[in-house]
């Protein structure tokens, strides 16, 4: 493993923490506020949210072990934030549509589409976190691109926070459903970038992609995102 990242690197990789809270600070704070007073469905017949977040208990390890055990030219864990990236992108565009449909229909539409969003969520995200531990052994240079990373997630975070809602009523002018189904048009394209550029192809002959990936590396990865995602099914 290489000992020493340099600054563009770490930058690099912290934009992956910034792709992650432009879908994970929407959940966190709009999520419910869209389900409620755009798409129609009440916060009481809501409950698949926890159901969902109870199913990642078990995707997440699962999805660790899978990339752990998964061998490209590309390396274990960068295929999957790259081949997901965009699926992803699509599912949350979808998630945040307002369908033409009545009563069970909506629900149905609302559960597939948000069970789908968690699960290419994880399929990024999990892996993203695990090349952290695969970049360096120094532990220094581990702590520094720790700090960067919190820079980038912070940046991101705050942007959903002051941005969202102002972003819906200008994409929207008037149509909050097609504002909101825009907006995350627009957040899947950074976020499809931020994790490109979080992620890039290193040259052929990289001593990193011949170097051994340790399993704790998948298993820190996962538990840190179940940590996340218990953290908000409880909030829900």
């Amino acid at each position: 493993m290489a000992d020493r990242i340099s600054l563009k690197e770490k930058i690099g990789y912290s934009l992956g923490d910034a792709a992650s809270n432009f879908y994970w600070k929407t959940f966190e704070f709009f999520l419910m506020i869209f389900y409620t007073d755009v798409f129609g469905i009440s916060a009481r017949r809501w409950h698949h949210a926890a159901v969902t977040r109870i199913a990642d208990a078990v995707a997440d390890p699962a999805m660790g072990a899978i990339a752990d055990r998964t061998k490209t030219r590309w390396g274990h864990f960068r295929p999957y934030v790259l081949w997901f990236a965009l699926p992803l992108a699509v599912a949350g565009v979808l998630t945040f549509t307002t369908p033409n449909l009545g009563g069970s229909a909506k629900l149905v539409y609302a559960y597939v589409t948000y069970s789908l969003l968690m699960f290419l969520y994880t399929a990024v995200n999990i892996p993203y976190t695990a090349l952290m531990g695969v970049m360096t052994s120094n532990s220094q240079e581990r702590t520094s691109i720790s700090s960067i990373r919190f820079i980038g997630a912070f940046t991101a975070g705050v942007f959903v926070q002051f941005f969202t809602l102002r972003l819906v009523k200008f994409f929207g002018n008037g149509n909050d459903a097609r504002g909101w189904q825009l907006t995350m048009v627009l957040y899947g394209v950074l976020a499809s970038s931020c994790w490109r550029s979080a992620s890039p192809a290193p040259a052929s002959g990289s001593p990193r992609l011949r170097s051994s990936i340790p399993t704790s590396s998948a298993i820190w990865a996962t538990s840190s995102a179940a940590g996340r995602g218990w953290c908000w099914s409880a909030c829900c």
